[in-house]
């Protein structure tokens, strides 16, 4: 933070920042692996479009962020870690003003030990997903979903309506009726040999992108559109995408157990060769942890 490396305890934002008070905020989150970065480009592209769609302007370029998370990285020692980095509206100038353009944007990092979304027991079990009928998505026209953000009140009371009910993670459908996604992770149904993943209401995940190009490498046909929920309770098989965890089959949906409650053939197959793509050294970047 204002270029200094610090523990993550000792980090610390003004209360009056925007980032806090509004939500006014973009983010990523990257991962290590076995010590190397994995697919980094394609996570500091999605940042650098996020700051641009949120009309931010902070002063670091790639090579500057790039070389900012190698850092503190490098620093923890962490082989494995998730890896965020921020750029916030900040603080008016002058205090008390309402006007956006007057806060000074700043950017920020840090890295803890890998994060996983869903446990190593849920996923060991079959993963259950909540899909509430009552609680909607923000709408895209109001709040970009493909620009990373904080806003979480939708899946917030998501999240507790599922834990209530005895279930692991939520997904939420849109006004309309079709489904987009879960807090962290993306989603996807298998009819017939077809993937098939929500196209609105969206983030545009990495391990989306990387899950699709690894479906067309073994001959599976992705399809982009709007899915319905009963369609998804209908499909052969459901799996999450997700930087913290890859590929993860899911089991159960509301009151819909998939694959006689075990993870399905070909999420299986998806999710092992997601780990396998890890160790192409032209995917990703290894770390100097040399002092």
């Amino acid at each position: 933070m204002s270029g200094e490396v610090m523990p993550v305890a000792e980090a610390k934002l003004p209360v009056t920042d925007w980032g806090l008070t509004h939500s006014d905020i973009t983010y990523d989150v990257a991962h290590v692996w076995e010590g190397r970065f994995f697919r980094l480009d394609d996570y500091l592209h999605r940042f650098e479009e996020s700051v641009d769609k949120c009309r931010l302007d902070i002063k670091q370029s790639r090579d500057d962020i790039r070389q900012i998370l190698h850092q503190i990285v490098a620093r923890s020692g962490l082989q494995h870690a998730y890896v965020s980095f921020v750029a916030s509206r900040g603080q008016p100038a002058t205090p008390g003003s309402r006007d956006p353009r007057d806060c000074v944007n700043h950017f920020y990092a840090w890295c803890v030990p890998f994060v996983w979304v869903f446990t190593e027991e849920m996923v060991k079990r079959g993963v259950r997903i909540h899909i509430p009928q009552h609680l909607h998505r923000i709408g895209e026209s109001s709040v970009d979903p493909t620009a990373k953000n904080y806003h979480w009140g939708d899946f917030t009371q998501g999240l507790i309506d599922a834990r209530d009910a005895g279930f692991d993670n939520t997904v939420l459908i849109d006004a309309k009726g079709s489904v987009t996604e879960g807090p962290g992770f993306n989603i996807f149904m298998i009819v017939k040999g077809q993937v098939i993943t929500p196209c609105s209401g969206v983030l545009r995940g990495i391990t989306r992108k990387v899950t699709m190009e690894i479906c067309a490498e073994l001959g599976m046909d992705v399809i982009e559109r709007d899915i319905n929920l009963a369609e998804l309770l209908s499909a052969d098989e459901v799996f999450a995408t997700t930087t913290g965890g890859g590929v993860i089959p899911i089991t159960r949906i509301n009151d819909r157990i998939f694959s006689n409650n075990v993870a399905g053939e070909q999420s299986l197959l998806l999710q092992n060769t997601y780990w396998k793509w890890h160790q192409n050294p032209t995917m990703s970047e290894s770390i100097n942890y040399s002092p």
